[in-house]
């Protein structure tokens, strides 16, 4: 699964490791993350987020 960067703050969401702290299992990928999911850093949706070259 391919890891995505955010834009605004460089927080990278990793599938392998979830972002258990705000309900999001190990395993999931970005395209599965609930649409009102936001970056747990700066809080921008994940329309900021670019896929990680």
């Amino acid at each position: 699964m391919k890891s995505y960067v955010c834009t605004v703050c460089g927080y990278v969401y990793d599938p392998a490791v979830g972002d258990e702290e705000n309900g999001v299992a190990p395993g999931t990928s970005f395209d599965d993350l609930p649409a009102d999911w936001v970056c747990p850093l700066c809080g921008v949706g994940k329309d900021q987020f670019e896929e990680e070259a």
